[in-house]
């Protein structure tokens, strides 16, 4: 049995990580609490620049733009998998690299080769102890503030690497942690590129013909790399709101489990000290027998 030193100290360590995980779990809910409003801010413009595209889109040519261009059979795939650049979330990230692993195993047994752009430390250091096949790597675009220039450098990536990459790509998919609410988060794959007009029907498009000023052409190239960067920048909000979720309860976890933790040591100690307060009395009363004879 460990002493009763050893056990006061083992005490104050644990009510110390307590203070800590419990103060991390304020700021992680209060940063939450931002990153849902963003989410919440975003949501307009996405759906009008959604049902803008989806009336453009659906009337042009797959040819009338490399972003619409379907390439079949689709031989060369690139995932952008989406992590956090800090730990102490639970299981945030080790799902996202699990579902990315998944995803390159199945795609690699269909006889595909898969490409990887990783945003976010924890994956990039991941992938780069396994050699994976690493195009491009962004860290840091969760520190200091998410803005919308950090997704258009990403977004702006890849459209240029899609289209002009050799040999060419036929697909870009996204994974990354999908935001319900503070204490469930979803990973979810989705297809990026090529844009499918029919997919964006959920937005609801005007049904108007248009007369094109200048043209179709100056607008798609206006349109579509802009629809990229936006849906980059949901990917980023979302998964920001769902790691500040998964941080916020993760902490309030092990805030818990250190009570409990504090409450065991206490009866440990409680007990213990018990033992040697009837040591200490056992040995008093042997002695003062003692003196008797």
């Amino acid at each position: 049995m460990p002493s009763l030193k050893a056990i006061r100290n083992r005490i104050g360590a644990v009510k110390n990580t307590q203070k800590i995980t419990r103060a991390m779990k304020m700021v992680s809910a209060a940063k939450l609490n931002r990153a849902q409003q963003a989410i919440i801010e975003a949501r307009p413009y996405a759906q009008r620049l959604m049902q803008v595209l989806h009336d453009v889109a659906l009337r042009a040519e797959t040819q009338d733009h490399p972003l619409l261009a379907r390439r079949e059979p689709v031989q060369r795939t690139m995932l952008i998998v989406v992590t956090a650049d800090r730990g102490l979330c639970g299981a945030f990230n080790a799902n996202i690299i699990r579902r990315a692993e998944r995803y390159i195993a199945e795609e690699t047994a269909a006889g595909k080769e898969v490409s990887l752009g990783l945003v976010g430390r924890k994956g990039t250091d991941h992938f780069r102890r396994r050699r994976g096949n690493v195009e491009a790597e962004f860290r840091d675009v969760f520190v200091g503030g998410l803005g919308f220039a950090d997704a258009k450098n990403i977004g702006d990536w890849i459209v240029d690497h899609y289209v002009s990459a050799a040999p060419p790509l036929d697909e870009v998919s996204l994974v990354y942690n999908e935001f319900k609410s503070a204490v469930s988060q979803k990973v979810t794959v989705e297809k990026l590129l090529p844009i499918d007009p029919t997919e964006l029907a959920e937005a609801g498009g005007t049904g108007t013909e248009f007369i094109y000023e200048p043209d179709k052409e100056a607008l798609l190239n206006l349109l579509l790399p802009l629809y990229v960067n936006f849906e980059v920048f949901r990917v980023l909000l979302e998964s920001l709101a769902s790691e500040h979720g998964a941080r916020m309860s993760a902490m309030e976890n092990a805030t818990t489990n250190a009570a409990e933790m504090l409450g065991a040591l206490q009866l440990q100690y409680n007990r213990g000290r018990q033992a040697a307060i009837t040591k200490e009395l056992m040995e008093i009363i042997g002695g003062a027998e003692a003196l008797k004879g």
